[in-house]
């Protein structure tokens, strides 16, 4: 789903992300909630994916896990996106890099993703004002193991960097 946001952006680069587990939900300025079917959860897994004015948050509910994922710039928390994050105990998995992009590389890449995610079921693209490369894109998916998971990108035309973030939460 392609959505236009009408607010801007709260963070200015990758460097003013932050990264939270299990904080409270944060004003959305759009929320798709997913219902996605695992084999490990007969009741399946809720899914909130949230476009924040500062980036993303996913709420995962399922009848043996519950997570608040936060990606953005926090007030009060010092900016720091962890390149890694695992719970083993959980199943919680959390990468993320940033990539330094060309400005044709960056428009190339953020028309792929909102040409690719804008009839998706299960994506969210949205985009800010100031131009079509302005975006916050989050797609989830189950497999066929029962694990879920979501990719997130953030992309910031000003510095030339596309955050890109992937979650994959393992479902007993």
């Amino acid at each position: 789903m392609l959505v236009t946001l009408d607010a801007p952006y709260a963070d200015t680069s990758a460097a003013d992300l932050s990264f939270a587990l299990e904080s409270a939900e944060r004003p959305a300025l759009y929320v798709l909630d997913l219902d996605l079917p695992t084999a490990a959860q007969p009741d399946g897994v809720r899914l909130r994916l949230r476009l924040l004015g500062a980036s993303h948050q996913v709420v995962l509910e399922a009848a043996d896990a519950e997570f608040i994922e936060t990606v953005a710039c926090l007030p009060g928390r010092h900016p720091e996106l962890p390149a890694a994050v695992a719970d083993e105990e959980s199943g919680y998995r959390f990468t993320a890099r940033v990539l330094h992009l060309a400005p044709e590389e960056l428009v190339r890449r953020t028309a792929t993703l909102r040409q690719e995610l804008a009839d998706d079921p299960y994506a969210l693209v949205g985009v800010f004002p100031g131009g079509p490369d302005s975006i916050t894109a989050l797609r989830a998916r189950a497999d066929a193991s029962g694990d879920i998971g979501w990719h997130t990108w953030h992309a910031y035309p000003q510095t030339g960097e596309l955050v890109e973030t992937e979650t994959t939460v393992r479902m007993r």
